[in-house]
């Protein structure tokens, strides 16, 4: 009689508590945005759609949708809806002088770091691909809200051989060859990591999907900020860029890869590199072989309307020529049909420039559409994020407007399908950031 008597005791105490937990549950928090004109990646907006918003999610798009008790409504005023940029050869770490890069501690890059994510927000950029440095711990912040910025998929180091270019060793530095020299700063803060053979870049790959890296950087060329390494130059043999990818593919995810020049890029992917930054010097013959391999193409074109301060003249002289290269690059992927082209930046050494980060936009307008422009920074950067497959941090889609996405939208005054320089004035014209379903600013 005791057992049964406490048996019922215990279930009708069970399910009072069960009870008690759907009561408080906190339904989750709902946005309809109203009457907004929406980009869907196409060359023409859908007119006068509402859009629901259902705690981080898109829950549904239609021209008349009745908002339920409880929903805060936005009047979107016809203005357009567009999703979050997304820039995908971005260096969180280092936006400072060259000079306070190889001199200060971590803790002031990592204040430094935080205001320029806010930044990135503030521009209307709500996911990041961080390709070289040690961006572990702020991703990790930005997630649990005690920093403001967007989404960060982490690569981790840039990982390179001795003389590449994560080796920004000076002359006066010892030889690193029996051990006994030391590394620069950015080597010994976990930004750039030097690696030599196939089990040392092995184990770099490791250690940095360990820490949490989504994908994996390496350099198999050379390149406008390092000191040892010309631009024509191949890095890394066959066998040390296959351990990476190897690496990486065994964790799900993908090997990305610096490399300004041809037979570099050949090298690369021939050997399992998915993505190939840069690619300035390239050739007819070797980007119509990466279209034929179905490989993501990521330029910028920032970065090379000004010389970085602190460049020496010798880097200055190769910044120069991968400028030259862009209207090659540019011009045969159009000729070629290229599509798999994700947008960027790769502004490093310089926060006045983040600033002014969606010059971008403006910038390729001499080679792109309007529409090609909007695409790549939206829906063709999230597809090349995917790629990360078993390490993607955010799994439902970004870059798009429909249902099940993130909800990171914007909403702009006017229409970048028309001007997209509009988009260089943030401040004036990007009316309502949101990211994950929490609004950042809104002025409408």
């Amino acid at each position: 009689m005791l057992k049964k008597w406490t048996s019922a005791v215990m279930l009708t105490a069970l399910t009072l508590l069960i009870n008690n937990a759907i009561a408080t549950e906190q339904p989750l928090h709902r946005y309809l945005i109203k009457n907004v004109n929406v980009y869907d990646g196409s060359d023409k907006l859908i007119p006068n759609q509402d859009v629901l918003i259902e705690g981080n999610l898109i829950k549904q798009i239609s021209d008349n949708i009745a908002a339920e008790n409880g929903t805060d409504i936005i009047e979107g005023g016809n203005k357009t809806l567009s999703p979050g940029f997304i820039a995908v050869h971005e260096h969180i770490i280092g936006q400072m002088s060259f000079g306070d890069i190889f001199t200060t501690d971590t803790r002031f890059a990592a204040y430094v770091a935080s205001s320029t994510v806010n930044t990135y927000l503030m521009n209307g950029y709500t996911a990041l691909r961080d390709v070289a440095g040690n961006t572990f711990s702020l991703k990790k912040a930005i997630d649990e809200g005690y920093v403001t910025g967007p989404r960060i998929y982490p690569s981790g180091p840039m990982i390179t051989q001795t003389s590449g270019h994560a080796d920004h060793r000076h002359a006066s530095d010892a030889s690193n060859v029996n051990g006994n020299g030391t590394w620069d700063p950015m080597v010994r803060n976990g930004d750039m990591v030097v690696a030599d053979g196939v089990p040392q870049v092995l184990k770099a790959a490791r250690e940095s999907l360990r820490q949490g890296a989504t994908q994996i950087k390496i350099a198999v060329g050379g390149g406008t900020g390092s000191y040892a390494d010309p631009l024509d130059v191949i890095e890394f043999t066959p066998e040390e860029i296959r351990a990476a990818v190897n690496a990486a593919s065994d964790w799900g995810t993908y090997v990305l890869a610096h490399v300004y020049n041809s037979d570099g890029i050949r090298r690369a992917v021939d050997n399992g590199v998915k993505s190939i930054e840069h690619a300035n010097l390239i050739d007819e013959e070797t980007l119509r072989y990466m279209k034929e391999k179905d490989i993501w193409l990521s330029p910028q074109v920032s970065v090379y309307t000004f010389i970085p301060k602190g460049y020496t003249e010798d880097q200055a002289k190769k910044h120069r020529a991968a400028y030259a290269g862009l209207d090659n690059l540019f011009s045969t992927a159009k000729k070629i049909g290229y599509k798999k082209i994700a947008f960027g930046s790769d502004i490093i050494t310089d926060p006045a420039a983040i600033e002014r980060i969606n010059e971008e936009f403006v910038h390729r307008t001499k080679w792109f559409s309007n529409a090609e422009i909007m695409q790549q920074a939206t829906a063709n950067s999230a597809a090349l994020l995917a790629l990360s497959g078993k390490r993607n941090p955010y799994p439902h889609p970004m870059g798009v407007i429909k249902v099940g996405a993130y909800a990171d939208l914007l909403i702009i005054d006017g229409n970048p399908l028309d001007d997209i320089s509009i988009l260089t004035k943030p401040k004036e014209n990007l009316k309502m950031i949101m990211k994950d379903g929490v609004i950042y600013k809104n002025t409408l």
